[in-house]
Parts: structure tokens; C-alpha cells; sequence
């Protein structure tokens, strides 16, 4: 029997320090780095058989530490890093007085207690396979592992047979972790980390996005949906998401709602779990991919005319560029005032209005409601049924340049009882509106040509006659005058 010595705490590394053949040979087990807490075996053989007449003895650094006349093995106690040193054994035999030296093995000693590392091949099962699993203790060896899966709040021992088992293959999901062991009685290192190992089952997810539409603008709320395929309906499931700025925590929404930015570009995927298995889940489903346009679209107004004929209506269309899922506001100013014009559907793009004024629209979609920037202002006048005549003074059939004439523009039907203003409109220039119903000038040889007004009410800017009818001005030259009178005379 060996004789068991305690209070030896140390951490033996061993190399055989000899490069030739001994008399006697010293064992040590384990063979590599040995920590505080550790049994340590001494074996030392003289190589001839089952001899019981020799004396033994165990010698660290030149100093004896034990001696025996009955065993020739020495079991220690790993107690004190003050152990490390060089030890060798001798024998006596008594019968023949023949002494035998072993060769020297050196020990190191390493204070405190190793830690397992376990190093997972993946940390997801795929669907239908498995993961292997890998413990380890640092550059040391002789070690066997013993392995622990935690299933909701449980630590079970996954059954092994006595190999070494330093690596593994699980196809269950859970929390892993490992310990190491070695020696006679054993000695366990401290147990690794844990890992959570997930496992994948079948079911499919989509990413639904609302709006759907294919552009999206900065500062506009989008809404994705997880969706759980093929018999998903039947389970209650909780969901995680990836986008390109964070992955999300486990929640028991499947939406995930959110105001868009630039950054927000990028792909948007998800996966879901059953609420009662927290390590098993779907594969990540296929990207989402949301593009988001930088800068705040403008709407864009186009009428089909910017006059209204008499009794009649014009069209004005709303458009917000290339993207869709828009509605439309539609704005109307009088006298300065805004006022949105009411329609029953704001899906209305196109609108026909018989009411002059200065018009814009805008866009508007999504909930929370993202607007456009307003469109360009159109004016729009409105006809008016009086008619207006041009009258020339004086009425000369012929005018000669440097002559002076007057023309008036006068409102028909019912003109006479209102204030208005008056425009004209004449071969070299058209004139701002005014309250004079009339035009004096100097004609040359260029006035000559048609001149045209129109009038509209004071109270009313947007609302006017149309032209009148061309009043025609021809000037004759200065030698045509001096022509005249020489045939006259």
C-alpha cells in the first residue's frame, strides 16, 4: 500500500532531467502541471520485479523526505508552491548491499485552481443537426471532462464513459458548461463559463413592412411585422430584431414601429422563440430592405389652364414626385386668407375648381400623418362675362407719328355700377393693372399694331374680363404728311 502524505500544496510540473540510462526509474503522476489541492504520485522502480528487500527513498533538492522498507511509492498532497524543486528516489538492497539512483524530475509548483474553458463550435443548432462542444484546461494535460447542460434552471450531468471526452457533440439546446478532472482521488478544476447553445427549429419568418411603399423619407414612421409561417397561428411566440444599428431584446410584440432617419437605411431581419423555450428559435429571416430618402419631398402642383373660361372650371393635379400612398390637402387664398378646400376623399390627386385664387396642395399618408412641403403657388383667374371695348381718340382714319391719342377701355353690360381696374395690351408692352380706364401716348411709326384691355373688379384681383377685341392703330410717317398736303395743294 502507498503511504498518503497531506499538506503538500503545489503544482508539479515534471521533465525528465536525465539523457541516460538509470539504475532506477522515478515516476511522477500527473505528469504535467499539477495545482495546489492535487495528489501527487511518486513511483520509484528498481526494474526487477516484485523484490521486497529494498529500502526506498524520496529526495527533493539533495534532502530526504521520506523513506520506506516496504513501499516503493509516495502519494502527496499538493499543499505550497514551496514544494517546486528536483526530486530523484535511491534503494538499498539489503541482501546484496546494493544501492540504485534514480534519474531527477523537476517540479514546478503553481499556486491557485485551474478554470475549464469550453469553446463552442457554433452556438446555433441548425435545423435537423448538431454542435460539438470543446473543454480544455489551459497547456496542462491528463485531464477527463465532465459535462453539464441547464435546462430551465436545472443543471444536469450529460452522461459519459470514462474517455478522456474533451470534445462533445449536442444536438439539445440549453446552457452548457464543463469542469476538468484528473488524479486518484480526483481533483476538478473550477467549471467554465456557460454557453448558451440555441437550436433551430423549422418554421419560417417574413418581415412585412407598412407602409409598403418602395420610398420612404426621412422623419416618416414605418411599422414592421414578424411574421411566424406554417402553423405559427397556434403558438404564442416572442420576437427579436436586427437592424443595421442594434439587435433588440426578446419582446412578445411581433412590430416593431419606428421613425426613420438616414441612418436607418439597411437590412431588417427577425426571428422568433416559443414563450415557453427560451432556447430554441426560427433562423433569421430574409432582409427587409428599407432605403430612406434624405430631404423632405415637395408636392408638386400642375393646372390644366390659369384661366378660367365663363361658366366654366379648370383641372389642377397634385403629384409628389416618383413615390406613392399619398393623399392630398388641397389650400385656396383669397384676400391673403388660406382656406382648405374640403373633399370628401383625400385620395383625390386631381381636382377641377370654377373659383379664381392663388392655389397650392400638399401630401399627406402614413399614421402618424407625414406631410409634404407645400407645392409652388398657381394663380388662377376666373372669366368674367362683361365684355370690354377699346375706343381710340380721335378717330382719324389716319394718325402721323408724333401725334398724340387716347384710348379707352370701357365695361359692358352693367359696367357702369362697379369699381374696376383695367390692363393693358399693346404691341411693344403689356401694363400692370390700374384704375384708369384709359392709355395716353405719343405714337410713332413702332406704335402701330392691335391694342387690347381687359378689366377686373377691384374687391376681386383673381376674377377678370376677358380681352377685348384687337383695336387696330396704324401711324403714318411724317413724309407721308408732307406728301398729303402737297397733293392736296
Amino acid at each position: 500500500m502507498m503511504c498518503e502524505v497531506s499538506s503538500f500544496i503545489a503544482v508539479l510540473c515534471t521533465l525528465l532531467c536525465s539523457g541516460h540510462a538509470q539504475d532506477a526509474v522515478l515516476t511522477v503522476e500527473p505528469s504535467s502541471t499539477i495545482f495546489i489541492g492535487e495528489t501527487v504520485n511518486f513511483k520509484c522502480d528498481m526494474k526487477e520485479g516484485e523484490h521486497t528487500d529494498w529500502e526506498y527513498k524520496i529526495i527533493m533538492d539533495g534532502r530526504e523526505i521520506f523513506n520506506s522498507s516496504t513501499n516503493k511509492g509516495l502519494r502527496l498532497k499538493v499543499a505550497s508552491t514551496a514544494q517546486s524543486g528536483k526530486y530523484s528516489c535511491s534503494a538499498h538492497r539489503k541482501s546484496s548491499q546494493n544501492t540504485k539512483n534514480s534519474n531527477t524530475v523537476s517540479v514546478t509548483v503553481k499556486a491557485g485552481k485551474p478554470r475549464a474553458t469550453l469553446t463552442p463550435g457554433s452556438t446555433i443548432i441548425p435545423v435537423g443537426g448538431s454542435v460539438t462542444l470543446t473543454c480544455s484546461v489551459g497547456s496542462s494535460a491528463g485531464w477527463k471532462y465532465e459535462w453539464f447542460r441547464r435546462d430551465q434552471n436545472t443543471d444536469v450531468k450529460i452522461g459519459t464513459d470514462d474517455q478522456q471526452n474533451r470534445v462533445i457533440r449536442v444536438s439539445q439546446r440549453g446552457i452548457y458548461h464543463c469542469r476538468g478532472r484528473r488524479g486518484n482521488p480526483d481533483y476538478y478544476t473550477d467549471k467554465s463559463d456557460d454557453v448558451t447553445i440555441e437550436k433551430t427549429f423549422s418554421n419560417k419568418v417574413v418581415v412585412k413592412g407598412r407602409p409598403s411603399w418602395p420610398q420612404i423619407f426621412s422623419g416618416e414612421t414605418i411599422s414592421l411585422t414578424c411574421e411566424v409561417q406554417e402553423g405559427g397561428e397556434t403558438t404564442e411566440w416572442e420576437y427579436r430584431w436586427r437592424g443595421p444599428n442594434q439587435t433588440t431584446q426578446w419582446t412578445h410584440n411581433n412590430y416593431w414601429i419606428f421613425n426613420v432617419s438616414e441612418s436607418s437605411s439597411g437590412d431588417y431581419m427577425c426571428k422568433s422563440r416559443r414563450r415557453d423555450d427560451s432556447y430554441s428559435s426560427t433562423e433569421w429571416s430574409e432582409a427587409f430592405n428599407l432605403s430612406v430618402s434624405t430631404g423632405k419631398p415637395r408636392a408638386t402642383l400642375t393646372p390644366g389652364s390659369t384661366i378660367i373660361p365663363v361658366g366654366g372650371s379648370v383641372t389642377l393635379t397634385c403629384s409628389v414626385g416618383s413615390s406613392a400612398g399619398w393623399k392630398y390637402e388641397w389650400f385656396r387664398r383669397d384676400q391673403n386668407t388660406d382656406v382648405q378646400i374640403r373633399t370628401d376623399d383625400f385620395n383625390v390627386r386631381v381636382i377641377r375648381v370654377s373659383e379664381g385664387g392663388i392655389y397650392h396642395c400638399r401630401g399627406r399618408r402614413g399614421n402618424p400623418v407625414y406631410y409634404t412641403d407645400k407645392s409652388d403657388d398657381v394663380t388662377i383667374e376666373k372669366t368674367i362675362s362683361n365684355k370690354v371695348v377699346v375706343k381710340g381718340r380721335p378717330s382719324w382714319p389716319q394718325i402721323f407719328s408724333g401725334e398724340t391719342i387716347s384710348l379707352t377701355c370701357e365695361v359692358q353690360e352693367g359696367g357702369e355700377t362697379t369699381e374696376w381696374e383695367y390692363r393693358w395690351r399693346g404691341p411693344n408692352q403689356t401694363t400692370q393693372w390700374t384704375h384708369n380706364n384709359y392709355w395716353i401716348f405719343n405714337v410713332s411709326e413702332s406704335s402701330s399694331g392691335d391694342y387690347m384691355c381687359k378689366s377686373r373688379r377691384r374687391d376681386d384681383s383673381y376674377s377678370s374680363t376677358e380681352w377685348s377685341e384687337a383695336f387696330n392703330l396704324s401711324v403714318s410717317s411724317k413724309s407721308c404728311l408732307l406728301l398729303s398736303y402737297i397733293l392736296q395743294t
